[in-house]
């Protein structure tokens, strides 16, 4: 599993002007079983996203389809983990 950080590099008026385009892209890539959770940093300086895939690279060629990243708008810190334990809520999310 990992986490993804984005990091705005740019001013949020420039980030909204691509948001559609990246929820979009986000919504395609729940589809494909790709992404697990997502949302907004608090302040709102980037976001975050749980991803399953299991191959490093490949979730970073998944990561430059986005538009943030086609158009420089966000810096993206990913970090694998391997879950050991969770809610009975999220146990989908363990290793077998």
């Amino acid at each position: 599993m990992f986490i993804i950080s984005l990091t705005y590099k740019v001013p949020l008026e420039k980030v909204e002007e691509e948001l559609n385009n990246h929820v979009q892209y986000l919504k395609e890539q729940y589809a494909l079983g790709n992404f697990q959770a997502s949302g907004r940093k608090v302040p709102r300086t980037g976001g975050v996203i749980l991803s399953t895939v299991k191959d490093k690279k490949q979730l970073e060629e998944i990561l430059a389809k986005d538009p943030f990243h086609k158009n420089d708008l966000a810096d993206y810190t990913i970090t694998e983990f391997i879950p050991s334990m969770t809610s009975e809520d999220l146990t989908c999310l363990l290793e077998v």
